[in-house]
């Protein structure tokens, strides 16, 4: 019983620190262009091949 008074806080904790990360990465504009990263790996580069 008292393992689940230490375990509970420190869950807790590393739940709103995990939240926390998400939100600061959501306002750094982190998940603002999904689609034209998915679209940007399809797109070849002919200036790698060039000498």
């Amino acid at each position: 019983m008292t393992s689940l008074a230490l375990l509970i806080p420190i869950a807790l904790l590393m739940g709103m620190m995990g939240l926390a990360a998400f939100f600061w990465a959501l306002r750094r504009g982190q998940f603002s262009d999904l689609d034209g990263a998915a679209a940007r790996i399809l797109i070849e580069d002919d200036d790698r091949d060039a000498p």
